[in-house]
């Protein structure tokens, strides 16, 4: 037999046709599926984009009004048999939605900070009147003065007939004056400053070394005296002695002397605009909106 010629090819087809074959068949296939996907159907898509639309970022129920049904794409464009709706889970985001609220600038922040400011000021300078009232004869006889601060209530207890000088022992007959204002103070609200004051004249005696004992002593005395009176309240008292760090005028006459030395009762009550928050702002201005009409 002779010897095969080594320049012609082996009969049949190479062994690689086989695998490029299958390649180009299954990159065929992997197109056209790519062409079945980019079909779509362009009222579905819109429908789909809108839903998506309301429901992220808003936070209440969605109400459905169409059902979305489901279909198969492929078999739509592909089978001639009839396909089933594809069931498809509804979801909902099922927050609490919170009630609606008025913009808040910082103009009707101050506005509202303002009006309720004022409105407090003016329930104090009546309270004030009333303790003055209550006190009439002794404001006109000039042992006691009732004045406001602000927020304060200040009642003024001077020296004269209140305290014999240099010492920190009410004088007798003074304890009537003590139980009015005692009942003044126990009728209002807020945080109670007993403050002792003194002249700038230097004191040194076997009861008292220095006028900071003096005014601290006085401001004792009165505490103590309101304390042992039913209906007061000992977390509200603070007692306090200055000496003659705050004088009221100059110490320089005996009568100005006289006026810096005394007891003053200070009642503090609490700044209404303290923690107001946008919502009780909002609240208020809503408030006032429908008392206006």
């Amino acid at each position: 037999m002779a010897d095969e010629c080594p320049k012609c090819p082996p009969a049949g087809a190479p062994l690689w046709l086989a695998t490029f074959a299958d390649l180009m068949s299954l990159l065929m296939c992997f197109f056209v599926l790519l062409l079945s996907f980019a079909t779509m159907d362009a009222a579905k898509f819109k429908k789909v984009a809108e839903s998506m639309e309301n429901a992220f970022g808003v936070q209440k129920d969605i109400v459905a009004v169409e059902i979305p049904m489901g279909t198969s794409i492929i078999a739509q464009h592909f089978s001639p048999a009839q396909t089933k709706p594809t069931p498809i889970e509804e979801i909902k985001q099922s927050t609490n939605q919170k009630a609606t609220k008025l913009d808040v600038s910082v103009e009707d922040m101050e506005e509202v900070k303002q009006k309720m400011l004022q409105a407090k000021i003016a329930e104090i300078e009546e309270q004030a009147d009333n303790i003055e009232g209550s006190l009439e004869q002794e404001v006109g006889e000039g042992l006691v003065s009732v004045e406001t601060d602000g927020l304060k209530i200040i009642i003024r207890i001077n020296e004269k007939g209140s305290f014999p000088s240099g010492t920190a022992i009410l004088k007798a007959g003074f304890e009537p004056v003590m139980e009015k204002i005692t009942a003044a103070v126990n009728n209002t609200k807020g945080i109670v400053h007993v403050a002792g004051h003194t002249d700038n004249i230097p004191i040194s005696t076997d009861w008292y070394r220095s006028n900071w004992e003096l005014a601290a002593g006085r401001a004792v005395t009165v505490a103590d005296f309101m304390l042992k009176k039913n209906g007061t309240d000992p977390n509200r008292i603070v007692v306090e002695g200055y000496a003659d760090t705050k004088p009221l005028v100059e110490n320089n006459s005996a009568s100005n002397r006289a006026i810096n030395r005394r007891v003053e009762i200070i009642i503090t009550q609490e700044d209404p605009t303290l923690g107001l928050k946008a919502d009780d702002v909002s609240k208020i201005i809503q408030t006032d909106s429908l008392e206006d009409k």
